[in-house]
C-alpha cells in the first residue's frame, strides 16, 4: 500500500499507541514469565485464575478510556476545548471513585469470585493472594484508563506511550526483585504491579491537571458532569460484559479440563491479549479521528479513513499471525512450561495466528464505531456475539483446549459480520458536539 497523507495521520497516533497497548499485557507477560521460573506450573495456573477476574473488572471499566476518547475527540473536532478538557476531569474523577468502590466490594467477595473457576485448593488459594493484593491498584489502573483516554481525544498518544514504557520497565524490576530476590512468592508479583501502575497513574493525574489550568478548567468534581460520564459508558459497559462472558467462560472451561490445560490456555490467553492490543492501536486512531472528523461534521473524511483503517488492520492481522507462527517453537521455553504443557501450548498457538486477520478488521471497526458514539448498536451487536459463541464453547468442552480455541473463532467471526454490516450503512454517521 503505497503510503498517503491519511496513512501518516493514521500512523502518527497508532504507532505510539501500539507502543502503549501492548505494554499492558506485557504488564501480565512479564509476571507470567517470573511466575514460571519461580514458583512453577501451579502458581501460573493461579495467576490466570486470578488475571482473569482482575482483568474482567479492569476490562468493564474500559469505558473510562473509550468513552472518554470518542468525547473528547468530537468536543475538540467541534472547537469547544474546554469542555473537551472538562469531560476529561469527569472521567478522571469517575474512575477514582469506581476504583474506591471496587476495593471495598470485591476484597470480601475474591474466595467465592476465585471459586467460580473450580481450580484445585492450592491454586484458588494463591490466586485469591494475588486478586486481594491487585485490587490496591485498582483506583491506579482506573485513573491510566481514563487519562489515556483525556489524551487519544486530544490526538497526543505520545505521553501515554512514555508512561507505558516507564510503568513497565518498573513492574519488571519490581516483580523479579520481589519474587526471585526477596522471595515472597506470588504476592510480591502482585504488589511489583500495584505499585507500577499507581506511579503510573500519578503522572496521569499531574499531565491531566496542567492541561485544565491551561484552559481554565476546574479540577473539582462536578456531579453532574460524573453522573453524565457514567451513562454514556452503560452501552459500552453492556458491550464489554459481553466480550468478558466469552473469555471468563472459556477460562473457566479450561480450568475443570486440568492444570496443565489451564497453564496452556492462560499463556495463550496472555499472547492473544498481546496481540489484540497491538492490532487495537489501529482502532485507538479510529476512535480519535472518527470522533474529531464527526464533531467537525465531514463525513467523507470519516469513510476514507475508515475504509484505509480497515485495510491497515487486515494486513496488521496478517503480518503478526505470521510472527506468531515463526516464533511459536520458542514461546513455551519463555515460560519454562513443562512438556505437557508445552505439548498442548504449540497446539493452540495455530489458531491464535490463524484468527488474526478476522481480529484485525473487528478492532479497527470496532474502534471506528466507539469514536462515532455508536455504543447502542455496539451494545446490541456484543449481545448476539455471545450467544453465538457459548453453543460453540458448550460443544467444545469435551473436545479439549484447541476445540476451545477454535469456539473462540466463532465469537470474532460473529463480530466481524455485525460490525460489518453496520459500517456499510450511514445511522452511525451523526455529525457536529
Amino acid at each position: 500500500m503505497p503510503i498517503t497523507s491519511r496513512d501518516r495521520e493514521i500512523l502518527r497516533l497508532a504507532i505510539p499507541a501500539f507502543g502503549a497497548l501492548v505494554a499492558e499485557p506485557l504488564f501480565l507477560l512479564a509476571d507470567y514469565a517470573i511466575v514460571g521460573h519461580g514458583l512453577g506450573t501451579t502458581a501460573v495456573g493461579a495467576l490466570g485464575v486470578a488475571g482473569s477476574v482482575l482483568g474482567t473488572l479492569m476490562n468493564l471499566c474500559v469505558f473510562l478510556a473509550y468513552g472518554t476518547t470518542a468525547s473528547v475527540a468530537r468536543q475538540s473536532g467541534a472547537g469547544r476545548h474546554d469542555q473537551a478538557m472538562r469531560s476529561g476531569v469527569d472521567g478522571v474523577w469517575l474512575a477514582l471513585a469506581i476504583g474506591v468502590a471496587l476495593i471495598a466490594v470485591v476484597w470480601p467477595l475474591a474466595p467465592a469470585l476465585v471459586g467460580l473457576f473450580g481450580a484445585d485448593p492450592g491454586q484458588s488459594a494463591e490466586a485469591v493472594t494475588y486478586l486481594r493484593i491487585s485490587l490496591f491498584g485498582a483506583p491506579g489502573m482506573l485513573v491510566v484508563l481514563a487519562g489515556t483516554g483525556v489524551l487519544r481525544g486530544l490526538q497526543d498518544t505520545v505521553t501515554p506511550l512514555a508512561v507505558a514504557v516507564g510503568s513497565f520497565a518498573l513492574n519488571a524490576a519490581l516483580n523479579a526483585w520481589f519474587v526471585l530476590g526477596l522471595d515472597w512468592g506470588i504476592a510480591g508479583s502482585a504488589w511489583g504491579t500495584v505499585l507500577a501502575q499507581t506511579l503510573g497513574a500519578a503522572v496521569y493525574l499531574v499531565v491531566v491537571a496542567r492541561g485544565a489550568r491551561r484552559l481554565g478548567t476546574s479540577l473539582v468534581p462536578s456531579l453532574t458532569g460524573i453522573r453524565q460520564a457514567g451513562t454514556a459508558g452503560l452501552a459500552l459497559l453492556v458491550r464489554t460484559v459481553c466480550l468478558r462472558v466469552v473469555l471468563v467462560a472459556a477460562t473457566v472451561i479450561a480450568t475443570r479440563m486440568g492444570q496443565a490445560e489451564l497453564a496452556a490456555y492462560a499463556i495463550a490467553t496472555q499472547v492473544w491479549t498481546l496481540l489484540a492490543f497491538a492490532l487495537d492501536a489501529i482502532a485507538i486512531a479510529g476512535q480519535a479521528i472518527t470522533g474529531r472528523s464527526l464533531g467537525a461534521g465531514d463525513v467523507a473524511a470519516t469513510r476514507a479513513a475508515t475504509r484505509r483503517m480497515v485495510q491497515w488492520g487486515l494486513w496488521s492481522g496478517a503480518v503478526l499471525g505470521l510472527l506468531v507462527l515463526l516464533a511459536r517453537p520458542l514461546v513455551p521455553g519463555l515460560f519454562d512450561a513443562d512438556s505437557q504443557v508445552t505439548e498442548l501450548l504449540l497446539a493452540l498457538l495455530w489458531p491464535v495466528a490463524l484468527f488474526q486477520p478476522v481480529c484485525g478488521i473487528v478492532f479497527v471497526l470496532d474502534g471506528v464505531l466507539i469514536g462515532a458514539g455508536d455504543q447502542r448498536y455496539l451494545a446490541w451487536a456484543g449481545v448476539w456475539t455471545t450467544l453465538a459463541y457459548l453453543p460453540a464453547a458448550f460443544l467444545a468442552s469435551g473436545l479439549g483446549v484447541v476445540a476451545l480455541w477454535c469456539a473462540l473463532g466463532v465469537s470474532m467471526i460473529a463480530r466481524l459480520v455485525t460490525l460489518t454490516r453496520r459500517a456499510a450503512g450511514t445511522a452511525w454517521l451523526v455529525t457536529g458536539a
